[in-house]
């Protein structure tokens, strides 16, 4: 499941056995075994619903196991309370004091632990600096912008030099410009201060430009932990590869399985070649999956032998600017996908039969979970 999983003595926090259930009967968290690398950005990224939100909010206190043991460092904090657990928590609405100036507001966490006046006072001014808000010590948080509030938020997590950094969506509320402002903000942070972050979204995009690595959640089962660029490049099941960016797809039966690539009928006719990422021997049915960036459109025979190629008949195209998207119907899938540079599509016209074309390594025959 994990690339490259290193010894839990590396490991900053530890899910062991952890399940989770509200009513009794629905795991919420099936027995989940989870390392988090100390120093690491960590993304939980999944569905609604998926468990990745629970997880979060078992590590910061809020909620308790059903069953299994949380551990950070090498203690078990199943019954620590989350004003002890040395974890610094950052929220969506971000949950700022509206009476305390935002000086006093970044200054509460370590009022509660009974810093000195003078060192608080320091760290305070330190940490409104690290996120450039000096100049707005003395505002209260209904004078600032969204984006300049999730700013605070921030600082007042980081203030007091937690262990662990929980975000719980913290850019949803933000524009698309101000989030992905954002986005780099928080991993600047990071690798600037070497702390180990926890973040949850939905977001796909978001948890690749952000993320070490990733754990996909689907119906409270780590479905696949990796690098973002492992997790795109070789998803382990065919809800990995829709999850994260877009992914076409074509569903089959195994014929034979040679080198290391599988030979697939497809259930509307035709067979193609694609790598065999993760499927059993003959007669076992696969789904295969194939980036939209990955396809050619051609108009005539011609073309690569070693290619896959299959009829299809363009039903749409729809600029985006850096790329138009060419939406076919392929047997086997009406809303095929194809990613064409800009001003690539010319000669392309709406109801135009056309062939798509993809190299076999381009194609991954997954499990068709």
């Amino acid at each position: 499941m994990d690339g490259g999983m290193i010894a839990t003595t590396q490991s900053l926090v530890r899910f062991v056995g952890v399940q989770k259930t509200y009513d009794g009967e629905h795991l919420v968290v099936k027995s989940l075994d989870l390392d988090i690398r100390k120093g690491e950005f960590l993304t939980l990224l999944g569905p609604s619903g998926s468990g990745k939100t629970t997880c979060l909010m078992m590590l910061a206190g809020f909620e308790v196991p059903t069953h299994g043991e949380i551990f950070l460092g090498d203690r078990s904090i199943k019954n620590t309370p989350p004003h002890k657990r040395d974890i610094g928590m950052v929220f969506q609405n971000y949950a700022l004091f509206p009476h305390l100036t935002i000086e006093e507001n970044v200054a509460f966490p370590l009022s509660v632990r009974g810093v000195p006046k003078a060192e608080a006072k320091s760290r305070v001014a330190d940490a409104l600096k690290m996120i450039k808000l000096e100049h707005v010590a003395t505002r209260h948080p209904g004078q600032l912008s969204g984006g300049q509030q999730q700013r605070v938020a921030l600082a007042r997590a980081l203030v007091f030099n937690p262990a662990l950094v929980l975000m719980d969506e913290p850019l949803g509320a933000l524009d698309k410009r101000l989030r992905e402002h954002m986005q780099l903000e928080i991993k600047r942070l990071h690798e600037t201060m070497g702390i180990t972050v926890v973040y949850v979204t939905h977001d796909q995009g978001e948890a690749l430009t952000m993320s070490d690595r990733i754990a996909v959640f689907n119906d409270g089962i780590v479905q696949q932990i990796d690098r973002p660029d492992a997790l795109y490049e070789r998803p382990v099941n065919s809800f990995v590869a829709n999850f994260i960016g877009e992914s076409n797809v074509l569903n089959g039966t195994v014929e034979n399985i040679e080198h290391g690539y599988a030979r697939v009928a497809l259930d509307a006719g035709g067979s193609v070649l694609a790598l065999a990422v993760n499927v059993a021997g003959p007669g076992a049915r696969t789904s295969l999956s194939v980036r939209p960036e990955r396809v050619a459109i051609s108009t005539g025979d011609d073309g690569d032998p070693a290619f896959n190629r299959l009829p299809a008949t363009l039903t749409d195209l729809i600029y985006l600017g850096d790329h138009t998207l060419a939406m076919l119907a392929v047997p086997g899938n009406d809303e095929f996908m194809v990613k064409l540079p800009a001003g690539a599509h010319a000669g392309l016209a709406q109801g135009q039969a056309v062939t798509i074309a993809f190299r076999p390594e381009d194609c991954r025959a997954l499990d068709p979970v």
